[in-house]
C-alpha cells in the first residue's frame, strides 16, 4: 500500500551562493588620477564656465523612501510548495485500495488518527481523504468517532450493475459499429494489464486496471461526461459486500479473460457477442 507521507524539503528560490560573485573593482591608488580621468575633469571644467547659466524647471523627483516596514526588495519571493493536496491524494488512493482489498471491514468505525498513524502521516490529510470518501457513498461519518465503512448488500450491487449496462452497452454496440481495428488494438497491453493484476491475486491493482480500460473504451466515444460518469458507477460497484469472502484468484482471472475476449469482439465487429459479454461482465462481482 502506497505511503503517503513523504517529508520534503523546500529549497528558497534564492540561496546565499547561488550566484557568482562579481570581479573585484580595479582599485586606484590613493591621491593619484589616471592621465585620461584628469583630461575629461578639465574638459568638464571648461564646459560649464563657457556654457551660460539658465534656470532649470523645478521638477519633482520621484519618491524613493519607504515607510517603515515596506518591503523594498525586487526579487520574486520564494515559491509557495504546498503538499498538503499530494498527501491527501496519496492516503485517498490508499484508503480505496484497503477498501476493495476488505482491510477496511465493512460496518467497522475508523478514526482519522487511529489511521493516520497506520499510515505515518497526521489526522488532516486522513480525515480530508475520508470526507472524500463520504461524498462517494463509501463511508459515513460518525460524529466524534470517526468513520463506518458502508455496508452494502448484493441489491445494491445489481442495481449499480444494471445501469453500467443502461450506459455502457449502447455505447460500445456503437463503437463496434464506427471505430477502426488498429485503434482497438492499441488498448491491448490495457486488457493485459488486468490479466496480469487477476494472476497475482492483487485485488487492489485489478480494480484500477479494470476501470482503466473501460474508460479507455468509452473515451474513444469522445463523451467525458459519460466517461466520468460511468467510472464513479464502476468504482462503486468494487467495493466489498457485507460479510463477503474475498474475491478469488479463479474468479479475478474470468473476470479478467472477459476483458480480452470483449476487446477481440470489437475488432471483429461482432454486436451479439459484444453484448452478451457487456452484460454478463457487469453482473460478475470485480466487473
Amino acid at each position: 500500500m502506497e505511503q503517503g507521507s513523504a517529508r520534503e524539503g523546500a529549497r528558497p528560490a534564492y540561496a546565499p551562493g547561488m550566484f557568482p560573485h562579481a570581479p573585484a573593482e580595479r582599485r586606484i591608488p590613493e591621491g593619484r588620477v589616471p592621465e585620461q580621468a584628469r583630461g575629461e575633469q578639465s574638459r568638464t571644467a571648461q564646459s560649464r564656465t563657457e556654457q551660460p547659466r539658465t534656470e532649470q524647471p523645478r521638477t519633482e523627483q520621484p519618491r524613493t523612501e519607504h515607510a517603515r516596514g515596506e518591503h523594498t526588495h525586487s526579487e520574486p519571493p520564494a515559491p509557495r510548495v504546498v503538499r498538503r493536496h499530494s498527501v491527501r491524494g496519496q492516503i485517498l488512493d490508499a484508503l480505496r485500495a484497503a477498501l476493495v482489498d476488505g482491510e477496511l471491514v465493512p460496518g467497522q468505525v475508523y478514526s482519522a488518527p487511529a489511521l493516520g498513524a497506520r499510515f505515518g502521516v497526521s489526522a488532516t490529510p486522513v480525515r480530508e481523504a475520508m470526507q472524500r470518501l463520504a461524498v462517494e457513498g463509501a463511508v459515513e461519518v460518525v460524529p466524534n468517532r470517526g468513520f463506518r465503512v458502508s455496508e452494502r448488500g448484493p441489491r445494491e450491487l445489481a442495481e449499480l450493475a444494471e445501469v453500467r449496462a443502461l450506459i455502457e452497452v449502447p455505447v460500445m454496440l456503437s463503437l463496434a459499429r464506427t471505430v477502426p481495428a488498429h485503434r482497438w488494438s492499441v488498448l491491448r497491453p490495457l486488457a493485459e494489464a488486468t490479466v496480469t493484476a487477476a494472476a497475482v491475486g492483487d485485488r487492489a491493482a485489478y480494480a484500477e486496471s479494470d476501470r482503466a480500460f473501460h474508460r479507455a473504451v468509452l473515451a474513444l466515444s469522445g463523451n467525458e461526461q459519460l466517461v466520468s460518469v460511468a467510472d464513479e458507477l464502476h468504482r462503486r460497484s468494487q467495493w466489498p459486500l457485507v460479510s463477503s469472502p474475498a474475491t478469488r484468484r479463479a474468479d479475478l482471472l474470468a473476470d479478467a479473460s472477459e476483458h480480452t475476449a470483449l476487446l477481440d469482439a470489437l475488432i471483429a465487429q461482432d454486436l451479439n457477442v459484444v453484448q452478451s459479454l457487456v452484460r454478463e461482465h457487469f453482473t460478475g462481482a470485480d466487473g
